[in-house]
Formats: C-alpha cells, structure tokens, sequence
C-alpha cells in the first residue's frame, strides 16, 4: 500500500486527508483540518490564503506523523474560479478576492456588449454566474495589483507553487474560468482575444495525472517529511475530483456534489453547447480523461449554513429532528437565486422571499430550515430532470456525495423529489477522488470504472428509495416556475 496526502480546500474548511491504497484496498483518514475564514477588508472580501497554506504545512506534517514521515505523493483541490496575481519575482499581489465580492456587479453586461451571451457559452460552455473568472478579469483591469501582474494562478495552483516552486495551470479547474474551449480541452483564443484577456497570464495547462513538481527542501524543513515528495496534479476542480468519486456501477446516473453549494447533472463524453441549455444555466466542465461534468449550480446547504450562524450556532441533529416534523412543501424558495448569494441576515431573506410570493412564512429555526432542504431537495428535481431531457439520456439513480451526505432528511427528500433511488456517500469525495488520481499515476489503480468499483468495495454507503410519487413535487416546481 502507498500513501497519499489529499489537500482538498474547500469554502468554510480546508483538510488534509491520508489516502492508504492498495491494489484492493482503500482507507482514507484525516490529518488535520483547519478553518477557512474570508476577511473582509475597507477594499471588499477576501481569502486569508497565507492561514490556508499555513493549515496545508500543519496538515502535511500531521500527515507525516501518520505515515512515519513518508508520502508518496500530494495532491491539491479547491473550489473554483479564484486567483492569486504573482508579479515578476513571483511574490503574491495581495490576497485573493472571494468569489462573494461585489466588484462584478453589472461586469457580465459589459462582457456581453463585446461578445454575446449566446457566442459566449457557444464557444466556452459555462453556465452564467457573476463571480465567473472572465469576470472578475474584466473588473480587475482597473486595479493597480492587475496591472503589475506577470501571472495569475488559480488557488489550488498557486499552493502547489508555493509548495514546489513550479507553475502550472490544472485543466478540470481552468475550465470553470470562461476561457477554455470544453471541445478541445484547450484555451478559448477567440473569446480570450476579442475581450483583450492576455492567456499568457496563465501558467502552462496540466492534466489530472501530470506531475507537478516536488516538495522544496524548506517545505520538508517545515513538516518533517523524508524527500522527495512529487507533487501530482489532480481533477483540482473539487468538484471535478468529487465526481471522479461516484461510486457508480454503470453509466445511467446522475450526481449531486453538496456541500456549501449543490452541483447537480451527469457525466458525459461531450459537452451540450445548444441555445436551450444556455437558457437552462447549465454548465460544461470538464473532468478525468476528457469527461465533461454537465451541471447547474445550486447555492446548496450555505443558506442552512448561514441560517444555523445567524442562530448562535444551535445543535445541528436537533434542528433535522424538528424540521422532519414540519409538513413537506409549505413553501419553498428558489436555491439557485442569486438574492441568497450573499452572507447576513438569511433566515429574514428566506422569510421575505416567502411573503413576497404569498406562501406561508416560516417563523422558527425549524420552518425555515424545512423550507431550506425542500428547496435543495425540489432544486436537486429541476437539474437531474432538466439535465437529462437537455442531454438526451436517462439516469436510473441519483448519486449524493460530499457533506450532504450526513443530512439524511436532505437524502430522502432528494429520492421523494427525483423519484429516484438515492444512493448517498463518500462523504470526503473530493479527497477521495484526489486520493485515486494520485494513486492511477502510481499505476495502483486502473481506469475510471476501477477507481469507482473500489469506491464501491470499501466505503459506506446508504440507499434511499423514493416514497409516494412525484405529482406534489412537480405541483411545487410549477408554483415556483409561476412567481
């Protein structure tokens, strides 16, 4: 068995996970996890990326302890679409902007002014969101960080620089930025070119597989680990690396990825580029060996996240328990709704979305949170129907992976809503996708059928079959379409 230490930063928490893998075997344990926590400064929000790198040194030296001080290789995910700006000695520019900054308010209309929404996803296959990277580009050109700028990594990119001193850029999380050519695998040039976006910016496109570098001798200092350690490029898209973790056993089924968002649709061998999937907001990214993840983005369990902060923090298994009481459907908000997209004050913008289209205002922590999951539950419906009609192909079960998993009301109502069968974990997905990536190049595992027959061999998980049938559901969604 080999050792791998999985990164996998996520937007509430980072983690550094300990993958053992063996021809038929797969443990995977955690080292060390640490908060992420967004500071918000006079100039707007950002990412406390130096307390993130700080938690990965804290995490792999953790993982050495495991391991008597030898790993076989490390990999890094994140979320999607931010960036750190190193100027020419390759010093960091100032921390990140959080992708829940407002500085691209109205950018996407400016955007579109030069090309066309429809040109736009035509050529690139990304579903619409304000924080895209193209557009948190075009509001930075202004910035006097933008103008010294050489390069320009994404964040699992740019603590893999920090870690080994080499640049690269990691294709499955490149093409949530706007500018990668989902036909190709490659660079939009067009779209890149008529927006006066300079490519060179980025570091070279890696692969999941590729090497990227090993571990630099003050980081061997710092967490006391025997050299050298090779750094491996990963689908470090977390949600690239979550879905390389589905535990399916064949190929008709759809997936839910949750956790502080919901990415919900299917994995398939090109991407949907029609006017109608435009129109949908759904989105073409790709994942291992040239697989497009075909999914809409759901806000997921932040608006429960948000609700439980602005509460005092109050017992998350009681607050389910009364929650499963309240009657399903009440009401219902729409989960992808850019108005939630914001921090503060949610259990009075769920209320005062409710009031504002005539439905029963939930009052207490136990209202609103049933309004919560039957809005992820009843979003979760919309996209797995939506992406199957839009792609043209069927999926027999829904598969529920990251921290979602631990809801199982969430799970259940998910199967009620999809009438489906739910079959809900990995928990760690994402590590264990990132985990199996690794191991792959180290030849421990075979293709993606492999990884997922061993997903399925060794870890937890559990069934949810569909209850009554669906007619209340879709009578909900069509409330909702109606408003």
């Amino acid at each position: 068995m080999k050792s791998y230490a999985a990164v996998d930063l996520g937007a509430s928490s980072g983690r550094v996970m300990v993958g053992r893998v063996g021809r038929h075997e797969l443990e995977l344990t955690e080292a060390h996890r640490f908060p992420n926590r967004p500071v918000r400064l006079p100039e707007g929000l950002r990412w406390d990326v130096l307390a993130l790198y700080s938690g990965i040194l804290d995490g792999l030296r953790a993982a050495g302890t495991a391991t008597g001080g030898r790993l076989d290789s490390v990999g890094i995910d994140s979320w999607a679409v931010d960036y750190g700006l190193l100027d020419a000695d390759g010093a960091l520019l100032g921390n990140p902007v959080h992708y829940r900054d407002t500085r691209t308010e109205g950018i996407a209309e400016s955007v579109w002014a030069t090309v066309p929404a429809a040109e736009l996803y035509a050529a690139t296959g990304l579903q619409y969101a304000p924080f895209n990277t193209l557009y948190q580009l075009t509001a930075a050109r202004s910035c006097a960080q933008f103008a010294h700028a050489k390069r320009l990594l994404l964040i699992p990119d740019l603590m893999a620089y920090w870690l080994t001193g080499e640049q690269g850029t990691e294709l499955t999380n490149a093409s949530t930025t706007q500018l990668v050519d989902p036909r190709t695998g490659d660079w939009s040039y067009d779209v890149a070119a008529r927006l006066g976006i300079d490519l060179s910016l980025f570091a070279p496109l890696r692969r999941p597989g590729d090497p990227a570098g090993v571990l630099q001798t003050e980081v061997l200092e710092e967490t006391g680990l025997t050299g050298p350690v090779p750094v491996t490029a990963v689908g470090s898209h977390d949600t690239a690396s979550a879905v390389a973790a589905v535990p399916a056993t064949g190929e008709r089924f759809a997936y839910i990825c949750t956790g502080t968002w919901s990415l919900a649709g299917l994995e398939l061998t090109a991407p949907v580029l029609t006017e109608e999937s435009r129109a949908a907001n759904f989105s073409n990214e790709l994942g291992l060996d040239g697989t497009v993840r075909y999914l809409r983005n759901i806000m997921g369990l932040w608006l429960l996240q948000e609700c439980v902060r602005a509460w005092g923090e109050p017992d998350l298994g009681e607050l389910l328990r009364a929650a499963a009481v309240v009657p399903t459907l009440r009401s219902v908000v729409d989960a992808g709704d850019a108005a939630f997209l914001a921090p503060g004050q949610m259990p009075e913008r769920i209320a005062e979305a409710c009031r504002a289209s005539g439905q029963p205002v939930p009052e207490t922590p136990a209202e609103i949170t049933r309004c919560i999951l039957d809005s992820l539950a009843l979003a979760h419906r919309r996209a797995v129907e939506d992406a199957q009609r839009l792609a043209g192909t069927c999926a027999d079960v829904v598969h529920v992976v990251g921290g979602g998993v631990r809801n199982a009301l969430l799970c259940q109502l998910t199967a009620d809503a999809c009438g489906l069968p739910v079959v809900a974990g990995p928990t760690e997905a994402a590590a264990l996708g990132n985990v199996l990536v690794q191991a792959r190049a180290h030849e421990l595992v075979g293709d993606r059928a492999d990884m997922r027959r061993l997903l399925t061999r060794t870890q937890p998980l559990t069934r949810y079959e569909p209850r009554g049938d669906t007619a209340r559901w879709r009578a909900a969604q069509e409330r909702l379409a109606a408003r």
